[in-house]
């Protein structure tokens, strides 16, 4: 009988896809020796007679070549495996020790276990079946039970991964502590912070900044600044207000301050759950992205669990930021993405859209500034922080309430502002390279006396020209009051005789 006459399944192909190697191997060999009597009509017996196989095994496969084919001849699992014959509780017991904590080891498990199947007259376990049966426990129960609820969501919790259409649809931000150590002004070693903001659509780092000090409100807002503007590199295009800022919920991201700045550029924030940072892993990839490939080459790196090597800094965290910006402007932005594969700033170009951007950069600098800090003018300045701010101009407003904004990074000047709208920017002599004289402030203050003195004599002619124009003459003058009448003498009672 040929192998045509006899009975396939259906999908033999799919039948056999499903057989494993070592399956699909014994199959073929199985095959071979009843090939001789599917295509030449040999006789099962002499088949037998000429291999290990008795006649009743080359009939019951030849019967499952006819109805499965090729795939009938595998050896099929038997339909019991993985099944224990002790019961049920017994199985449950040992998951239940496997998954209390602290996490015991498989041999005290097995003790466990032996000690209560004895008690109850179950069969024993051996230490291979319990070793079996803590193997088989669900990976995910096992991270519920051991790790907990935290661990257990960031790893089997069906997490929706957004994805952004077009370039600035959606920003992320994050920070890390870089692992490489760096000198600080006073000479001690200290491991930077590093902020990125990136662009989810091209993967593109839109801004970055490293700095000493832990993540504050103030960090963000210096670095979405820099991703906002235009870049003084020609290589390094990526700018605009995005539509979406996507940030965790730490404390340096949801500031009343970064939240006004981002309604003043209508920008929608995107929190991460308290204790659960989804969907941005794309922004945390880039950190490790420049462990491996800027900091490993850099004095003072130190990958977690090394030894400590404070001791080998040597660069100051100017030089490390010149280092970073270089590998994300030469090297980051320019290469193959392995996701997209194609370089961030190329993709990010690609849409050939026009940025949304602020009116100016004097509105987008506001972003620099802490929060509005109301003050009052006094005849010597302005008093913050323990300094004193002068400028010629505030010769005018003394008394006045102003709102003072400033740079952290640079406390030399503040910026002013009166009634809403910009006054100046005054100087910290003790700070800045640029001094007010004595005659400056001199000049100020005189010239602000002879103001109000001409705004006085203004004022005062005008008082006595309209007093002057708007008095009414009287229509007959009054007759000079007459002199008193000369009074006749009094009569005065005689008292004496000589009177």
């Amino acid at each position: 009988m040929s192998s045509s006459a006899a009975g396939r399944p259906d999908d033999p192909v799919a039948a056999l896809a499903e057989l494993t190697e070592a399956q699909r191997q014994q199959a073929m060999r199985r095959w071979r020796l009843l090939r001789p009597h599917l295509e030449d009509g040999v006789a099962i017996t002499r088949l037998a007679a000429a291999t290990d196989a008795s006649p009743r095994t080359l009939h019951r496969w030849l019967t499952a070549y006819r109805n499965d084919g090729l795939a009938g001849l595998a050896r099929r699992p038997r339909a019991d495996k993985g099944r224990r014959h002790f019961p049920a509780d017994l199985r449950l017991l040992i998951e239940g020790l496997a998954l209390r904590e602290p996490r015991a080891s498989i041999a005290t498990v097995a003790r466990q276990a032996a000690a209560v199947a004895r008690d109850q007259g179950w069969p024993i376990p051996s230490y291979a079946t319990v070793y079996d049966i803590v193997r088989r426990i669900d990976p995910a129960m096992a991270t519920l039970a051991l790790d907990g609820e935290k661990r257990y969501r960031d790893v089997f919790d069906l997490v929706h991964r957004r994805q952004a259409e077009r370039p600035n649809q959606i920003w992320q931000a994050d920070h890390t502590q870089l692992d490489l150590w760096v000198i600080t002004p006073a000479g001690r070693p200290a491991r930077p912070w590093l902020t990125v903001i990136q662009d989810d659509h091209s993967r593109a780092i839109a801004g970055y900044a490293v700095n000493l000090g832990a993540p504050t409100a103030l960090t963000t807002a210096l670095t979405l600044r820099q991703a906002i503007w235009r870049k003084s590199d020609p290589g390094w295009h990526v700018c605009g207000i995005p539509e979406i800022f996507h940030v965790d919920h730490g404390s340096d991201f949801t500031s009343l301050h970064l939240e006004q700045v981002m309604a003043d550029l209508r920008i929608r924030p995107v929190f991460s759950l308290p204790g659960r940072p989804r969907g941005r892993g794309k922004v945390e990839r880039i950190f490790g992205t420049v462990n491996q490939m800027c900091l490993s080459q850099l004095p003072g790196y130190a990958p977690r669990g090394t030894r400590d090597r404070a001791g080998r800094a040597q660069l100051t965290l100017a030089e490390l930021d010149t280092a970073i910006g270089t590998f994300i402007r030469t090297i980051y932005n320019h290469s193959p993405h392995g996701e997209t594969g194609v370089p961030p700033q190329q993709r990010w170009e690609s849409a050939s859209f026009i940025p949304r951007m602020p009116d100016s950069l004097e509105q987008l600098d506001l972003l620099l500034l802490t929060i509005a800090k109301p003050r009052k003018i006094h005849p010597d300045g302005i008093h913050f922080q323990g300094l004193r701010y002068l400028d010629p101009i505030l010769a005018a407003y003394v008394g006045d309430s102003v709102v003072i904004r400033y740079d952290p990074r640079d406390m030399a000047e503040i910026r002013i502002f009166h009634t809403g709208h910009f006054l100046c920017r005054a100087i910290c002599p003790d700070l800045a390279n640029h001094t007010i004289s004595l005659k400056d402030i001199t000049a100020a203050r005189n010239a602000r006396r002879r103001d109000l003195r001409a705004q006085l004599r203004d004022r005062a002619s005008v008082v006595d020209r309209l007093i002057e124009a708007h008095q009414v003459p009287d229509p007959m003058p009054l007759p000079p009051p007459a002199a008193p009448a000369e009074a006749p003498p009094v009569r005065r009672l005689k008292r004496y005789r000589e009177e």
